[in-house]
This record gives C-alpha cells, sequence and structure tokens, in this order.
C-alpha cells in the first residue's frame, strides 16, 4: 500500500486514508493539509492502490515522482538511524518517503521543522508512505530521525519538489 500525504503552508496531524500514519506538529493553530494516495508508480496518483500493483521491498528506497529532486537516501536498515538530506530551493517542499517491513510502530521526525509522523508497520507487507512538507525554512538542509524497533526494516528516500496545492479534506 503506497500513501502520498501533502502537508501545507502551517503543519497539522495528517490521518491518511488508512490509519497507520499521521503527522504531528507543536503549531497550535495548524490547518488539516491536503490528501491523496500515490501508486507505486512514479509521477501517476490514484485515490488507492491498485491490487494488482506489488509494492517493492524495502530493500529499495522509494522513489520520488518525475518532477522531484533526490535531497538524501537511506537503504535497508534495522532499528534508529538519522538520514541526512541537502539544502533545496526557496519554495521547494520536502518530501520523506519511507518504506517499512516487520511488526512494530516507527516514529520518523523532523526536528528542525518539529515535524514527526508514527507509522505502523506490518509483518510480511512492505508498505511506502510519502508526506510533503511545505513550511518556513524548509529550504535548509537537515536530518530526518527514525525511531524503529529492531523487528522493523525500513528505507527512505528525501526530496525536493514544487508544494502540491491543499485539498479540502471532504475532497473525493
Amino acid at each position: 500500500m503506497t500513501r502520498r500525504t501533502l502537508l501545507g503552508i502551517s503543519v497539522a496531524c495528517v490521518l491518511l486514508l488508512s490509519p497507520l500514519a499521521a503527522c504531528n506538529s507543536d503549531d497550535a493553530d495548524a490547518k488539516q493539509p491536503a490528501q491523496r494516495t500515490h501508486s507505486s508508480e512514479p509521477g501517476t496518483a490514484t485515490a488507492t492502490a491498485s491490487p494488482a500493483t506489488t509494492e517493492p521491498s524495502v530493500q529499495q528506497p522509494p522513489e520520488l515522482d518525475a518532477d522531484e529532486t533526490l535531497a538524501g537516501r537511506q537503504g535497508a536498515t534495522n532499528g534508529n538511524a538519522n538520514v541526512e538530506f541537502i539544502k533545496g530551493k526557496k519554495g521547494d517542499a520536502l518530501v520523506v518517503a519511507v518504506r517499512c517491513q516487520g511488526q512494530g510502530k516507527i516514529n520518523v521526525s523532523v526536528s528542525s521543522l518539529r515535524v514527526s509522523f508514527p507509522l505502523e508497520c506490518l509483518t510480511g507487507e512492505s508498505s511506502t508512505t510519502y508526506n510533503q512538507v511545505a513550511v518556513t525554512g524548509v529550504e535548509r538542509s537537515g536530518s530526518v530521525s527514525v525511531h524503529a524497533p529492531s523487528s522493523v526494516r525500513w528505507s527512505m528516500t528525501i526530496g525536493r519538489g514544487a508544494p502540491v496545492a491543499e485539498e479540502s479534506p471532504d475532497a473525493p
């Protein structure tokens, strides 16, 4: 299952189409961000992942869309790690894509932006979650921290791209 969550100008708690991931922020006046799912093929947005689509293994970090640029990457990892990302252009959003497998919950955070989100990972099922963050300061370099039990294997791709406009939470 692949999901792509978009965090708008203000970062808020994001509940994805499935309750497997959410984002947290310390920003008290944050708005609900736009949401969409993302197929495993870059550049294709769909309402749900196709049942015929097989999710890639965590051995392969998630892919970015064709219009997004690579800022950092981490291959298959167990347990905790920090992943550095390079500086971006002003106006671009930060994309944090995580693929995980194994029983347990992991927490992904970008402390410099005060953004974090938990992911529930499952045994025997590889899932990918994309979060896009478009807030002040996102163009700076930094790191993404992952806190995960040793039972969970994960990989990550960090990218940069044009922010996607927020959609209404009630949009189909």
